[in-house]
């Protein structure tokens, strides 16, 4: 995979604490782009083929994470939080994190946990841990002395992250694969597609706070006002949880979101979606998911919009990792290059014609 979907990752970006990812965005934007576009609340892209007569298409990963933000310091120094996104408190139980100063300092964290040593001979049955039940210790001797080392209410946590390669080399484990990757598709497709290849105008790049709302989604669609929105998003996988035929599989294919709780995708955008699949042999599955996209919001935009969420197949997200595929990553770039490369005004008609 290109070094830039490594880089990403290693990036801290839990909602509304996005900078360092935008800051990422837009210096590889501004080199490959027309002109650079900023919201209000921090979702930034790049405009190529800008001034064509042919639709606006909008391409979008999201650069936020799940992660926490300090609630509160307890007396003996450890410290509360509460969830940015969603996740579970079992997960995140004696893990590594970091708290982020504000001048970006790391200051290494753990989440405190009882030894077995401590609960033998508990009666009560385990129960499910809140997220907000964990708290991070930082080896502070009380209060005054995390304060003096810099923590405050209202900083970001991020699981601290030990991004490895497998071994056959094909798959990638790391943080914030949701959805640093569709940051970086983004950032391939305006460094690579030649402009000359678009009877469109292309908005490509990232929007801010999906893991809490799919809010930068709404607004970055009312400053674009698009014809088309394409996400790329990484999706939930159950082929290891005894998963069903829609469900999701590493290794085959990108994921052909037909539905799920908030957006069942558009008859017009699927059938053109699966002709182009098919002429250009990239491989794909139907994918039903129980969560939703930017696609959600901003199919309810500007009258509506046409939507599609290419997803990428991955294990274990909202967590503190993650897998995904190289395969899989194959397919979905090739997918993406293929729809914008598809789309003009003809097209869209066609598509809309075909509900």
């Amino acid at each position: 995979m290109d070094s830039i979907y490594k880089e990403l990752v290693n990036l801290p970006g839990a909602p509304s604490f996005e900078k360092p990812v935008r800051d990422y965005m837009r210096k590889h934007l501004k080199q490959t782009t027309e002109e650079i576009l900023e919201d209000r609340l921090g979702s930034i892209f790049g405009v190529i083929n800008k001034g064509s007569t042919g639709p606006k298409v909008m391409l979008a990963g999201h650069m936020d994470e799940v992660g926490a933000i300090v609630t509160s310091i307890k007396d003996n120094g450890l410290i509360k939080i509460s969830n940015l996104g969603g996740v579970k408190g079992n997960v995140y139980l004696s893990q590594h994190f970091d708290i982020y100063t504000d001048d970006g300092e790391k200051i290494p964290a753990i989440s405190a946990s009882k030894p077995p040593h401590l609960s033998r001979g508990d009666i009560a049955k385990p129960k499910e841990l809140k997220f907000t039940d964990l708290l991070l210790d930082i080896g502070a001797d009380d209060k005054k002395h995390a304060e003096q080392l810099g923590v405050k209410i209202g900083q970001q946590v991020i699981s601290r992250n030990d991004y490895t390669v497998s071994k056959d080399g094909k798959k990638f484990f790391s943080k914030a694969w949701d959805d640093r990757f569709g940051c970086g598709i983004s950032l391939e497709v305006a460094r690579d597609i030649k402009k000359e290849n678009l009877n469109c105008e292309l908005y490509t790049g990232a929007t801010v706070q999906e893991e809490v709302g799919l809010r930068g989604a709404k607004t970055a669609a009312g400053l674009i006002k698009p014809d088309l929105f394409i996400a790329v998003d990484c999706s939930p996988c159950a082929d290891v949880f005894d998963g069903d035929e829609s469900s999701g599989s590493i290794g085959d294919g990108f994921l052909l979101r037909f539905f799920d709780p908030s957006a069942i995708m558009h008859q017009g955008m699927k059938k053109h979606i699966i002709d182009l699949a098919k002429k250009h042999n990239i491989k794909f599955q139907y994918y039903r998911s129980k969560g939703g996209t930017d696609a959600a919001r901003i199919q309810l935009e500007n009258g509506g919009t046409l939507v599609a969420t290419i997803g990428m197949p991955a294990r274990y997200i909202h967590s503190t990792t993650s897998m995904i595929s190289e395969d899989d990553y194959k397919e979905v770039k090739k997918i993406v290059f293929a729809l914008i490369k598809s789309i003009d005004n003809d097209t869209i008609k066609t598509i809309k014609e075909n509900v």
